[in-house]
């Protein structure tokens, strides 16, 4: 799997350069002039039963998350079955949106229409009320955190803007606060503005650039962690930054990957909020630096992982190629790819251990706690309610459904999707 390069560096030094008014351009310019060698390898995709079960678990909790939004914006404090009735796609559900709310009695408590009795009504029970209560105060006491976050995002993007409608599907992934747009834009006139993009698009531009946050996870976590040497070298410019690498168990060929992600290690980190226009888009120096626009955004979500179409819509701002989700199952070390409940689901590896999140943010806890009582109303129907303790409310639950991270199954699937080159070609119109 190893492809041969030759590779040469020049670095310039650049004398006068015209600041951005939002970022300011790296001093030094890197050019790589390389000759490639296509080698053709036949990768196998091998299943994680326990991040499968964890990305199938959580497509019912965002569910339930967007549905109890959704009953607290309404004027009249409840939903009927039918104006919920076309959710179900939109909800990432593979049953009828009637039939889910049903299955969460801890949740949503069912009643009869007042004027047509045979139409379903669905209002939030106390404990969801307490939970959404819980919710908000994380909201307001990690606002800062928030606002980092959302920062990050839009400097990563070329025009440092993002449209609204590719920003409300990460929502819950980013943990931004439900109409956040009015809640919290609106707070920090100084790092965001509503702004319209050339097709008319309501869209939302970063003010000003962050310097201070202009450092990715990966260089975060070297910094701090026991590789603080490496990292010293890294900024001396001696050696280049090393991505975590998780390689599933008995992986085809597991001897030449390793090979391979040596020498792709070898090669210069890019970080994702430094200007990339200057390196050769069909360089494997490009492909780093797209590896690590990806690692960074997964790193920014509140579960490290989100679908693989969410990430499309930012494709042309992030300036990845057409066909960069196939580095998802070239990388198998650093990302994973699942098959999941209908769709296809990015997570990246470094953020779980045993089947949990190894960082989680307090978020994460209080929809850990969410998920509990929906399981417990799944179990128990009407009678979960009593049957929640009032300490498993008022603290973090503990998880008792832990999976070793190495419960995997290689399979092989079709050459379409699976089958890698060094090329970076056209993506196909998946889903």
């Amino acid at each position: 799997m190893m492809f041969k390069t030759r590779c040469s560096l020049v670095t310039l030094e650049t004398l006068l350069q015209t600041k951005s008014q939002l970022k300011p351009q790296s001093n030094k310019l890197y050019i790589f002039f390389q000759n490639r060698s296509i080698v053709k390898v036949r990768l196998k995709w091998v299943k994680n039963r326990s991040l499968d079960h964890i990305i199938d678990t959580e497509t019912d909790l965002k569910a339930a998350g967007l549905l109890k939004d959704a009953i607290k914006r309404s004027p009249t404090g409840f939903l009927t079955a039918k104006s919920v009735s076309e959710w179900q796609k939109l909800l990432g559900l593979t049953v009828p949106v009637l039939r889910f709310m049903r299955r969460y009695p801890t949740l949503f408590n069912e009643f009869p229409h007042a004027q047509y009795t045979n139409l379903p009504c669905f209002q939030l029970t106390d404990t969801a009320l307490l939970l959404d209560s819980q919710e908000q105060n994380i909201h307001q006491s990690y606002e800062s955190d928030t606002v980092e976050r959302l920062c990050r995002v839009l400097m990563m993007m070329k025009s440092q803007t993002l449209p609204l409608q590719s920003l409300h599907p990460l929502k819950w992934d980013l943990g931004l606060p439900d109409n956040f747009e009015k809640v919290l834009i609106p707070k920090y006139p100084d790092h965001f503005q509503f702004a319209k993009a050339p097709n008319g698009a309501r869209s939302l531009r970063l003010v000003q650039w962050h310097e201070e946050y202009a450092v990715s996870a990966l260089q975060r976590s070297n910094e701090t962690n026991e590789k603080g040497k490496e990292y010293r070298q890294f900024k001396s410019g001696h050696t280049a930054l090393t991505f975590p690498m998780s390689f599933p168990k008995g992986y085809g060929g597991q001897k030449k990957v390793r090979a391979w992600m040596e020498e792709f290690h070898k090669l210069p980190y890019i970080s994702p909020y430094e200007d990339s226009r200057r390196i050769d888009p069909n360089s494997e120096l490009m492909e780093k630096r797209v590896v690590g626009v990806l690692h960074e955004l997964l790193s920014l979500t509140i579960h490290k992982k989100t679908k693989r179409n969410y990430l499309r819509s930012l494709r042309e701002e992030l300036i990845l190629p057409h066909k960069f989700t196939r580095l998802f199952t070239r990388y198998p070390g650093i990302f994973y790819l699942s098959l999941k409940c209908k769709t296809t689901t990015v997570a990246l590896r470094e953020g779980y251990r045993r089947g949990k999140l190894t960082n989680p943010h307090p978020l994460a806890r209080l929809r850990d706690k969410f998920y509990h009582v929906m399981r417990t109303g799944l179990l128990y129907r009407d009678k979960g309610v009593k049957m929640i303790p009032q300490e498993i409310l008022m603290n973090d639950v503990e998880d008792e459904t832990e999976r070793e991270e190495s419960e995997e199954e290689e399979v092989e699937i079709g050459d379409d999707c699976y089958e890698e080159t060094s090329e970076i070609e056209e993506d196909s119109d998946e889903e």
